[in-house]
């Protein structure tokens, strides 16, 4: 049970880190760093709670946050964040302490890579495009909000609460396959 939990906050990290790179590192940061209890890194991953490493990604943050709010500037930061987001997602996942030790690494990497790139590529691909395309650009910043708030939610929840985070996991999985399936069944009916 122990490394299935492990592996819910795995998923939930990288996930988080599809939306902003910088949340999920700061807040395994920030939880290794003053809760070991909670949350013991494996080297070389202990790295991340170092306090010049926790200063530096909250400095990352702040300029992920303020370039996704000003309009022609989050489309670079999307477009620069299409490397960097997958990577921390790989980074996340990798560091969860549970599953670093029973998972291989390079799984552990390709995993999270996967999952935050996925997300990144939905967002900045699908949902962004819509907004702005729906909203003249109106409601960008909203739902940068939103995403950032999500982000920390999720990253937390993931650490703290693994097991809630491998239910809304499934229903997650749950909800696109449904989609998908009435989708193609409605392009077949027209």
């Amino acid at each position: 049970m122990e490394v299935l939990l492990g592996v819910f906050s795995a998923f939930g990290l990288s996930a988080s880190a599809g939306l902003n790179a910088y949340i999920p590192l700061l807040v395994i940061g920030v939880i290794a760093h003053y809760f070991p209890d909670t949350l013991k890194l494996n080297q070389p991953w202990d790295l991340i709670a170092n306090s010049w490493i926790l200063i530096l990604l909250g400095i990352l943050v702040i300029i992920e946050m303020l370039a996704d709010k000003i309009p022609a500037v989050n489309h670079v930061n999307d477009l620069i964040q299409t490397v960097v987001r997958p990577v921390a997602g790989a980074i996340a996942f990798a560091a969860s302490a549970k599953v670093i030790t029973d998972v291989h690494p390079i799984l552990a990497l390709a995993c999270g890579l996967l999952v935050a790139g996925s997300v990144h590529a939905v967002k900045a691909g699908a949902i962004r495009p819509a907004v702005t395309a729906t909203t003249g650009g109106a409601a960008n910043i909203p739902v940068s909000i939103a995403e950032d708030v999500v982000s920390f939610t999720t990253s937390l929840l993931a650490i703290l609460v693994p097991l809630l985070m491998g239910i809304l996991l499934v229903l997650f999985i749950s909800f696109v396959i449904w989609w998908i399936w009435k989708r193609t069944d409605k392009a077949q009916t027209a």
